[in-house]
């Protein structure tokens, strides 16, 4: 069985999370969807909500898991007998990055990354530029799903 995983925050999922999410689902049996615990960081969403809009908005791929993991992503994949890694770059500043963390994770545990290029359409994209876009009133619908756009829309009301 050919397993990978996403990793990130998802807070929100956005997407250009879910091309890549997507595109990694037919190149593999099981994708995980790992959602990062950082404790120091105060999330618009808890990562039980995160878990539930992502599982909600993939649940058509029918080959995703979604978890949350605190601590090593090299760990997570151990545990899990995950061999790789699939990460999106939305420009060339996020290679230099994401190239050491590939490096640094494949020392640790021979885990391999594989880096998918994001739809243009998507690559200005993050969580954090979504989230202050929609809470100064900016029009977000075609960046998020439906489902998180309602919820975004909720939790700023909220605030």
């Amino acid at each position: 069985m050919r397993r990978a995983v996403c990793p990130g925050s998802f807070d929100p999922i956005t997407n250009g999370h879910l091309d890549i999410i997507a595109r990694a689902s037919k190149l593999y049996d099981v994708v995980h969807v790992a959602v990062m615990i950082n404790q120091s960081k105060k999330g618009l969403f808890t990562v039980d909500e995160r878990i539930e809009l992502i599982r909600e908005v993939t649940a058509d791929f029918g080959n995703v898991e979604v978890e949350s993991f605190h601590g090593l992503l090299v760990d997570f994949c151990k545990q899990r007998d995950i061999p790789a890694i699939v990460k999106g770059l939305r420009a060339v500043s996020d290679f230099d990055y994401e190239l050491q963390m590939a490096q640094m994770n494949n020392g640790l545990s021979g885990v391999e990354t594989l880096f998918v290029p994001t739809n243009p359409t998507y690559s200005f994209l993050s969580s954090s530029l979504v989230k202050e876009v929609a809470a100064w009133g900016g029009d977000v619908s075609h960046l998020v799903p439906p489902l998180v756009l309602g919820r975004l829309t909720e939790r700023l009301a909220q605030k």
